[in-house]
C-alpha cells in the first residue's frame, strides 16, 4: 500500500510540475529555430510604434535570417536595431537578421528589436497579441506576444530625453 501512495503522490507531482513549466514557458520552435519569450511593454493612446523583444536560438548547422513579420494590431512589424554612434542613439531597419548555426540572438530594449509600426490600437498590459515571425530558411510561425512592464534595461533608461 505505501508504494502505491508513493507513486500517486509522485505521479500527481510530476503533473503538477510539467503544468506549472507550461505556464511559466513561453517558447515556440519552427524547425532548428527555438523563439523565447516574445513580449512587448505597453504603449500610450494615440502612440504610433512600439517593441517586442524575444530571442532565437538557432540548433541546427546553417544560419537563417529573421525578416520581419506581421501582427493584426499593427500596420507593419520591421526588424531594427538601436546603437550609440558618438554620443547620440540611432535606430535604423534592418533588411534582415542572421541568427547563426549554433547560436542564440537576443531581441531586447535598447538594442535588436521587432519594431511594431502603424498601431491600430494601444498595447496593454496583460494583452497576449499573436505575432507571425518570417524567417528566411524556416519559414513563418505565430507565437504570442505577452504584454508586459519591465523595467529598462540600464543603457536604455541612460539615454531617455
Amino acid at each position: 500500500m505505501p508504494a502505491m501512495t508513493n507513486r500517486r503522490f509522485l505521479i500527481l507531482a510530476l503533473a503538477a510540475l510539467l503544468t506549472a513549466t507550461a505556464a511559466i514557458g513561453h517558447d515556440f520552435q519552427i524547425g532548428a529555430l527555438k523563439i523565447g519569450h516574445p513580449w512587448a511593454r505597453p504603449t500610450l493612446p494615440g502612440q504610433g510604434a512600439g517593441g517586442a523583444y524575444l530571442s532565437v536560438h538557432n540548433g541546427g548547422s546553417t544560419p537563417d535570417r529573421l525578416l520581419g513579420g506581421s501582427m493584426p494590431v499593427a500596420a507593419g512589424v520591421e526588424v531594427h536595431e538601436m546603437r550609440m554612434e558618438g554620443d547620440v542613439m540611432r535606430m535604423r531597419e534592418l533588411p534582415g537578421l542572421e541568427i547563426p548555426a549554433g547560436k542564440t540572438v537576443t531581441l531586447a530594449p535598447a538594442g535588436l528589436h521587432l519594431m511594431l509600426t502603424g498601431l491600430k490600437a494601444p498595447l496593454k498590459l496583460g494583452d497576449k497579441l499573436p505575432l507571425k515571425l518570417r524567417f528566411e530558411k524556416a519559414g513563418e510561425i505565430e507565437v504570442t506576444v505577452n504584454v508586459e512592464d519591465k523595467p529598462a534595461a540600464p543603457t536604455e533608461a541612460a539615454h531617455k530625453h
